[in-house]
C-alpha cells in the first residue's frame, strides 16, 4: 500500500505525466531496422541513454533503452547484471565498428537476466533511435493529454447535472473504466458507479477510505492499493453529503444508501483494471468537484454559484452554468496577484473575494499565484491593499471567456506600470462609430501575417507606449525577446512601427481581439 500526503488538488490539476513508449511500437519502426535478438518482448522505454562505460550503473535512473557499441565490453553477464540492478528497460547494441556482430555471451546474458537486447544496423544512427523515440513520446503525450481533456469535460459537465453527485462519479467510472465510489470513513458506500467490485476488492477499498479519512495529524490525502490485479486509490474528500434516503436510485441506476450524520469524512475510492498515466490527473479533477459538491459550510445556492465558477473554468459551456448563475449581469472579471510575490491560498483568496463582493473565487490560477473573482454588478473592483488587479469591462455571461482573457492582460498592464488596478478601457470615441462586424474583419486582414504570440507581444508594446522593459516584465520575458519580437512584427507588416498614424491603427485593430 502506498500512501501520499500530497496537498489536495487545485482547480486547474496538472497535465499527465509522458506515458512511457512500448518496446514493441518502437520495433514497429521499420525504417530504422531494429530487432530484438534476446530477452522479453514486453518493456516499457522512458527515455534513451547512450553510454560506451564498462558500467554505466551510476548514471542510469531506470526505465532507460540503453543504446552502446560496446567499446570496453568484457565482461557480458556482469554488465547486464548491473544493468537490471539499475532499472534499465532495454538495450540496444550497435554493431561495427566494434563487433561485426552481437557478442553471443551477451546475448546469452540478456536472456538469463530477463534485458530486451536490440541488434542494431550499422547503418542506424543511435541519434534517429533517440530521435524516433522522443517522437513516440510525445505522440503519446498528445494521445493522453486529448483523453485527459474529454474526461475533465464530461465531469464539469456532470457537475452542472441536477443529480452532480452520482453524475460526477458515472462519469468518472465510465472515462477510468472502474469502480468509482463515495464512501465515509466506516467504509460505508453513500454513491457508486461502475462495475461492481470483489469482495476483496471492495473491503480493500474500505480500508484505503478508512486511511484518507482518519481524524489524525499526518493523515495521507491519497493512498492506492492492488488486489487480485486491481489497481486501487482512494482519496481524502473537502466536504460532506446527506444524500438521498435508503432504497433511492439516481438517473444511472445505482442504488444510495440512507443519509449520514454532519460532519463525518468522505473519500473518493477508485478500482480500475490498469493504471494510465493521466488516472491520477482525472481523479484530481473529480476530487475538486466532489469537494465543492459536498461542502458543508455554505448554503445551497452559494455553493451551487461557486461550483458554477469552477465549471465554467474547467471547460463547461456558459449555457451549461447559466441557469446557476443566474440570469441577472453583466459580470466582470478581475485577476489579482499579491504585491509582495507570495502564493495566494484559498484563505486569502477568499479575503479578496470578500473584500470585492463575490464568493465566486478561482485560487491559484496559471502559473499558481494568481486569482480570479468573478464579480456580478453593481460591484465594481476597487484597489485592494497587497494586491494588484485587473479588470475587464461588465460582460453578459457568454462573453465571458473573453473578458477572462482581457483581464489578464489588464494585470500583466498593472504589474508592468506598478498600479494597483488597471481597468480595460471601452471602446469609445471614433472607434465605437464603427459597426464591430466591419472592424474585426479590417482587423483580421491587416494582422494576419502576425502569430497569435507575435500580436500579443506588438498589443503589450503598444498598450505600454512602446516600454522594452515595461512589456517585458507584462509578458515576463527578456527585453531583447520583445525587442526581436516586435522587430519581426514590423518585418511582417512591411511598416514603421514608430509612425504614430501606423501605430494607431495597430491598436485599433488589436482592440478588436
Amino acid at each position: 500500500m502506498d500512501e501520499s500526503s500530497m496537498p489536495s488538488p487545485s482547480v486547474t490539476a496538472p497535465g499527465p505525466p509522458t506515458p512511457p513508449v512500448p518496446l514493441a511500437a518502437l520495433l514497429a519502426r521499420e525504417e530504422l531496422g531494429l530487432r530484438r535478438i534476446a530477452g522479453p518482448a514486453d518493456a516499457d522505454l522512458l527515455w534513451v541513454h547512450t553510454s560506451e562505460m564498462a558500467d554505466p550503473y551510476p548514471y542510469l535512473l531506470g526505465g532507460e533503452l540503453l543504446l552502446s557499441a560496446g567499446v570496453l565490453l568484457t565482461d557480458p553477464d556482469r554488465y547486464v547484471a548491473r544493468l537490471v540492478e539499475a532499472g534499465a528497460a532495454a538495450l540496444g547494441f550497435g554493431v561495427r565498428p566494434v563487433h561485426e556482430s552481437v557478442p553471443e555471451a551477451l546475448v546469452e546474458a540478456c536472456d538469463r537476466h530477463g534485458l530486451p537486447l536490440l541488434e542494431v544496423p550499422p547503418e542506424t544512427p543511435f541519434t534517429t533511435i533517440a530521435r524516433a523515440v522522443w517522437r513516440l513520446m510525445a505522440e503519446a503525450r498528445h494521445r493522453e493529454l486529448r483523453r485527459v481533456t474529454r474526461a475533465q469535460q464530461a465531469l464539469a459537465t456532470a457537475a452542472a447535472r441536477p443529480d452532480p453527485v452520482p453524475a460526477v462519479l458515472h462519469q468518472l467510472a465510465t472515462h477510468l473504466d472502474g469502480r468509482a465510489l463515495l464512501l465515509t470513513a466506516t467504509g460505508e458506500e453513500l454513491h457508486t458507479a461502475g462495475r461492481h467490485p470483489s469482495p476483496e476488492t471492495a473491503a480493500a477499498l474500505s480500508r484505503l477510505a478508512h486511511l484518507v479519512t482518519r481524524d489524525r495529524p499526518g493523515a495521507p490525502a491519497s493512498a492506492t492499493d492492488t488486489a487480485g490485479g486491481t489497481h486501487l486509490s482512494a482519496y481524502a474528500l473537502g466536504g460532506e453529503i446527506h444524500p438521498p434516503t435508503r432504497g433511492d436510485r439516481h438517473p444511472q441506476g445505482e442504488r444510495v444508501t440512507a443519509p449520514r450524520p454532519q460532519g463525518e469524512r468522505l473519500a473518493l475510492a477508485l478500482a480500475t483494471r490498469r493504471r494510465e498515466p493521466g488516472d491520477h490527473t482525472v481523479a484530481g479533477i473529480a476530487v475538486v468537484l466532489l469537494s465543492l459538491l459536498t461542502a458543508p459550510h455554505r448554503g445551497t445556492a452559494a455553493a451551487d454559484r461557486s461550483a458554477a465558477l469552477v465549471r465554467l473554468l474547467l471547460g463547461a459551456s456558459p449555457a451549461e452554468v447559466a441557469p446557476l448563475l443566474g440570469p441577472e449581469g453583466p459580470w466582470t472579471v478581475v485577476h489579482a496577484r499579491r504585491t509582495d510575490g507570495t502564493r495566494a491560498d484559498a484563505l486569502t483568496a477568499g479575503a479578496l473575494g470578500a473584500s470585492l463582493g463575490s464568493t465566486l473565487v478561482d485560487a491559484g490560477y496559471g502559473d499558481g499565484d494568481a486569482v480570479r473573482v468573478l464579480l456580478q454588478e453593481p460591484h465594481a473592483p476597487a484597489p485592494q491593499p497587497g494586491w494588484t488587479l485587473g479588470a475587464a469591462t461588465p460582460t453578459p455571461l457568454p462573453a465571458l471567456p473573453t473578458a477572462d482573457l482581457r483581464a489578464a492582460r489588464a494585470l500583466a498592464h498593472a504589474e508592468a506600470t506598478r498600479t494597483p488596478l488597471a481597468t480595460e478601457t471601452p471602446a469609445t470615441g471614433l472607434a465605437s462609430l464603427i459597426p464591430p462586424d466591419r472592424a474585426a474583419a479590417h482587423a483580421r486582414a491587416l494582422l494576419a501575417p502576425l502569430t497569435p504570440p507575435l500580436a500579443e507581444t506588438l498589443r503589450c508594446w503598444l498598450s505600454l507606449h512602446g516600454s522594452w522593459d515595461r512589456t517585458a516584465v507584462a509578458l515576463a520575458v527578456h527585453r531583447n525577446t520583445v525587442r526581436q519580437r516586435i522587430g519581426r512584427c514590423a518585418e511582417l507588416l512591411g511598416t514603421d512601427l514608430d509612425d504614430m498614424d501606423v501605430r494607431t491603427e495597430l491598436w485599433f485593430a488589436l482592440r478588436q481581439e
